[in-house]
C-alpha cells in the first residue's frame, strides 16, 4: 500500500498568490468518496497518473466528469470526489484576488463550477502536468511550480483595493464583519460592493463570510484530538449557538459536525489534499 501526502509553501514571492501546495500518492486503499468542502481558496489541482473523478460539481447542474487538470472557484456546496483505491497529483491553493493575475480572468468566472485547466490556461496547463509526471520527487515538482506559476504570475491592477481591502478584514476577523460595515469602511454603498466584491471574488461579501467562518471551524473541528465540543466550537467561530453551526455545517458541507467527522476522519485522511485540505493560515493577496 501507498499512502503519500506532502505539504509545502510555495516561494516566498509566489505566496501572495498562492498559500500552499499538497502532493498525494495513494495506492492499494479503499475505494472512497469524499466531499470537497467549500474553501477560500480556489482549487488548481494538476494529476499524476489517475485523472480526478468528479461525481458531483458544487453545481449540481454540471455533470459528472473526470479531469487530468482541475481548475475550480469558490462554492458554498460541497463537491463529490471519488476514487477507486489510487489516486496521485498536486493541488494548489490560489487567493482569489491572484486570479488575475495567475489566470488572466477575475475569479468571479469560475465561482461554483470545476473547469479543465487548459480551458483557461491552454497549452501551458498541459505542458505543466507532463512536467510534473517527469520530475523524480515531490520537492522537486513544488521547485517546477514555483518557477513556472511566478514566471505565469503578472501583477494585475484591475483588482480594487475596495475589494482587497474587504477580503482582507473578512479573512482577518473569520468571517465575522457584516456587509454595512465592509461598505462604510470602503466608501461604497452595500450593492456597488457585493457586485464588484462577487465579480473578483465569486461570492457575495456574505457568502464569503460564509465560507471564511465554515473552513475554520471544520479545520479546528478535524485538527484537534479530542474534537472541541460543538457549544465551545460554535462560540469560537462566531456561530450564535451550537444548532446555528450544525445549520451552517448541512448547507456547506452537505451532512452534519459530528456525521462528517465520522466519515472523513481527523485531518480528513481519505483525501487529505484534495478540495479543502487542512492547513494553516497563510499569507494573503493584497491588492
Amino acid at each position: 500500500m501507498v499512502d503519500e501526502a506532502v505539504r509545502a509553501r510555495p516561494a516566498t514571492a509566489l505566496r501572495p498568490y498562492v498559500a500552499w501546495y499538497a502532493g498525494y500518492r495513494q495506492r492499494g486503499v479503499a475505494p472512497a468518496v469524499h466531499r470537497g468542502l467549500p474553501s477560500p481558496y480556489l482549487t488548481f489541482i494538476l494529476t499524476l497518473d489517475e485523472p480526478l473523478v468528479i461525481a458531483g460539481h458544487p453545481d449540481p447542474a454540471q455533470p459528472p466528469g473526470t479531469y487530468p487538470t482541475l481548475l475550480g472557484g469558490l462554492h458554498t456546496a460541497p463537491a463529490l470526489i471519488t476514487h477507486d483505491g489510487r489516486q496521485s497529483g498536486v493541488q494548489i491553493a490560489v487567493h482569489p484576488l491572484a486570479a488575475r493575475a495567475l489566470f488572466g480572468l477575475p475569479a468571479g468566472e469560475l465561482a461554483g463550477i470545476d473547469v479543465p485547466a487548459e480551458d483557461v490556461l491552454g497549452r501551458p496547463g498541459r505542458r505543466l502536468r507532463e512536467q510534473l509526471q517527469a520530475e523524480p520527487g515531490w520537492a522537486e515538482r513544488f521547485t517546477l511550480l514555483d518557477g513556472a506559476l511566478l514566471r505565469a504570475a503578472r501583477p494585475s491592477g484591475q483588482v480594487p483595493p475596495e475589494v482587497g481591502w474587504a477580503w482582507q478584514a473578512l479573512r482577518r476577523s473569520g468571517g465575522g464583519l457584516p456587509v454595512a460595515a465592509l461598505a462604510r469602511e470602503t466608501g461604497w454603498s452595500a450593492r456597488h460592493l457585493q457586485e464588484r466584491f462577487r465579480r473578483e471574488t465569486g461570492l457575495t461579501p456574505k457568502a464569503a463570510a460564509r465560507v471564511i467562518r465554515f473552513d475554520r471551524a471544520r479545520r479546528l473541528l478535524a485538527g484537534s484530538a479530542p474534537p472541541p465540543r460543538l457549544a465551545e466550537l460554535a462560540a469560537r467561530c462566531g456561530y450564535f449557538d451550537q444548532a446555528h453551526l450544525a445549520r451552517e455545517f448541512r448547507a456547506l458541507a452537505g451532512s452534519a459536525p459530528t456525521a462528517w467527522l465520522a466519515a472523513e476522519g481527523p485531518e480528513e485522511a481519505q483525501f487529505r489534499n484534495v478540495q479543502g485540505g487542512a492547513g494553516g493560515p497563510a499569507t494573503e493577496w493584497e491588492a
